[in-house]
């Protein structure tokens, strides 16, 4: 699949690329971003090319992830990183960080609510799945904020630089945006 741009009231969402290499990598120093994230720390310049050079093109071209630079419109700030890995068929898992001078703005929960109606729209998603290791208030606020129901907590269900760790797990469905899904759902019935 080419690579789309994607607009929201304040931000645009595009991939990125070698000029965007420095960007990525400038922010990346953020202590807070290589603790929460499994991006390799000491993070690299030669990261950081392999990302925007060789990861993000690969990914949009083999349909595998679909990462999306989140831009201010105005000057052209990188103000965080989102992607969205296929998981399984019809199920996406959403990744994100947000730049230490930008967080607090509400940024990232207007890139995952726009890249999620995307997903939903274009990718045939019926299930986007969201996934941060315990203790990553700022993760678990953005999807909470933006309609994610909190599932629960996944034991030893991430490797975060060699060790593994625990999750919470929350997913988005089309219809928590108003949206139709691509296949069927029938929801399991609660007993009391």
């Amino acid at each position: 699949m080419d690579p789309v741009t994607l607009t929201s009231a304040r931000l645009l969402l595009r991939t990125v690329g070698a000029h965007d290499t420095d960007a990525v990598y400038d922010a990346a120093q953020d202590p807070d971003i290589q603790r929460w994230t499994t991006i390799p720390s000491p993070y690299l310049r030669e990261h950081a090319a392999g990302f925007t050079e060789q990861m993000v093109p690969d990914g949009w071209a083999d349909g595998s992830m679909f990462t999306f630079g989140v831009f201010l419109p105005f000057g052209g700030e990188l103000a965080g990183m989102l992607g969205i890995t296929m998981r399984s068929l019809g199920v996406g898992e959403i990744g994100f960080w947000t730049t230490k001078e930008h967080r607090g703005n509400g940024y990232i929960s207007e890139a995952v609510l726009t890249a999620s109606r995307w997903a939903f729209t274009r990718l045939a998603i019926d299930r986007v799945e969201w996934r941060a290791e315990v203790g990553n208030a700022g993760s678990r606020a953005v999807a909470e904020r933006t309609g994610f129901t909190i599932e629960g907590t996944l034991r030893s269900a991430i490797n975060n630089k060699g060790v593994r760790r625990d999750c919470w797990v929350g997913s988005l469905l089309p219809s928590d945006l108003g949206l139709p899904s691509a296949a069927p759902y029938l929801p399991a019935r609660h007993r009391d």
